[in-house]
């Protein structure tokens, strides 16, 4: 059997996939970075492809003028969906899946970084994804925008900042506000990095990197099994699933 391939969107170069490459690796799967950092003017094919994850990034949805490759990346996730492909995006990556379903992505009232507990809706309790949360689940959160739920998608978590912070578009399409895909060096270097010093700054009264640093401790270890659990099962769903033959157009 031929070993699936991911597409990776990339969009600065310390929002790597984290936990999730190692999990892939193990599961047989072949690993192709698409790095809009470095070259904003590609538009990658999708033939090929089992799966598409779009990591996050410093930048908002909305900021196309200073980040053209936000439009591109939003036209392939519709075709991914199109094409009944797995996708997972994960914070920019989720509001960027959120609009290329219809959705919309705004400023919330209120930044979330560091650790903050989201809630599973009924739906979110019943998704197979989602089994090993708890009903209110510590996760970690780096993000200062929302996202409106996308049309004929199902609400599945939330956070007292974030009505949507998990949703589902079918049974194989999946966005993550939250970031489990943290270790704890992650964090760190999330924290230390210059481009997230003036959000810090702005933040500073309110958000304290060294509690996010004593939480760190607490809370990193429940947070690296339950992404080993949850990234593990949403990659058996997309190996598992035989691959909808697309015809060519006429």
């Amino acid at each position: 059997m031929p070993r699936p391939k991911v597409l990776v969107f990339q969009h600065v170069p310390y929002e790597p996939l984290g936990t999730l490459d190692p999990l892939l690796k193990e599961s047989g799967c072949r690993i192709r970075y698409v790095n809009f950092g470095r070259d904003p003017e590609l538009r990658p094919a999708l033939d090929g492809y089992a799966a598409l994850i779009v990591l996050g990034g410093p930048m908002n949805s909305n900021q196309i003028d200073q980040y053209p490759n936000l439009v591109a990346e939003i036209d392939v996730i519709r075709e991914a969906v199109d094409r009944d492909m797995s996708v997972l995006g994960i914070c920019l990556g989720a509001q960027l899946l959120a609009r290329a379903l219809g959705g919309s992505v705004g400023r919330n009232a209120q930044r979330e970084i560091g650790w903050y507990d989201v809630g599973l809706t009924e739906a979110g309790m019943a998704d197979p994804v989602l089994a090993g949360f708890a009903r209110q689940q510590r996760v970690f959160q780096w993000h200062e925008d929302g996202i409106e739920l996308p049309p004929n998608s199902d609400h599945l978590a939330s956070s007292a900042a974030s009505s949507v912070q998990a949703f589902r578009h079918g049974s194989k399409v999946y966005g993550f506000q939250f970031h489990l895909e943290v270790d704890a060096s992650l964090i760190e270097r999330w924290l230390r990095v210059p481009a997230n010093q003036p959000m810090l700054a702005l933040e500073r009264g309110k958000t304290d990197p060294a509690e996010i640093r004593r939480q760190v401790a607490m809370n990193i270890d429940p947070l690296m099994r339950l992404s080993r659990e949850t990234f593990l099962r949403w990659i058996r769903h997309f190996k598992s699933t035989p691959k909808r033959r697309t015809l060519p157009s006429r």
